[in-house]
């Protein structure tokens, strides 16, 4: 290629990129969230119940052990699934029963869930079970909300704070 011709090319390379890149930073459009509705993202990472409670070792059994593997209290470490259920008005938007996390079940359990939703008045019906019951929930909200277009509503679980929390 001859030499004067390789900057004016160089410069038109360059220029075609520039273009294209400024093209795509304002065009197309993109709508993150639709302006005539509402968004509601729940969020759980909590850890359920251990499927065996701990028992106390007898001295029978503190004396089969090795020396380095005589501890008083044993304690399983795989926890119990969590169940959670998520309803506005009457309608179910979420039910799961999640499973522990970790290589021995002894992890907490987690859901991230988006639910995009017509504005307006609704119901919103919250119920988590972390234990070994098989009716009834541990964790309940029932709760009247009100969503306007483009309202994100998030939904949090915290045990040592009660339960739900809605922000």
């Amino acid at each position: 290629m001859p030499r004067f011709l390789r900057y004016p090319l160089q410069v038109a390379v360059y220029a075609g990129i520039a273009l294209l890149i400024g093209y795509f930073a304002a065009a197309p459009d993109y709508v993150h969230f639709p302006p005539d509705r509402a968004q509601i993202k729940l969020t759980v990472v909590h850890g359920a119940q251990r499927r065996e409670a701990c028992h106390q070792r007898s001295a029978a059994e503190l004396d089969q052990l090795a020396p380095n593997m005589r501890k008083k209290i044993d304690c399983p470490r795989e926890r119990l699934p969590l169940w959670l259920e998520v309803m506005l008005d009457d309608r179910i938007l979420y039910r799961a029963s999640l499973p522990p996390t970790g290589l021995s079940k002894d992890g907490p359990s987690r859901a991230y869930q988006r639910f995009m939703v017509e504005p307006g008045r609704y119901r919103l019906r919250l119920n988590l079970r972390d234990s070994a019951r098989t009716e009834g929930y541990d964790y309940q909200l029932d709760k009247d909300i009100e969503l306007k277009p483009q309202q994100s509503l998030a939904i949090d679980f915290r045990a040592d704070i009660g339960g739900f929390i809605l922000m």
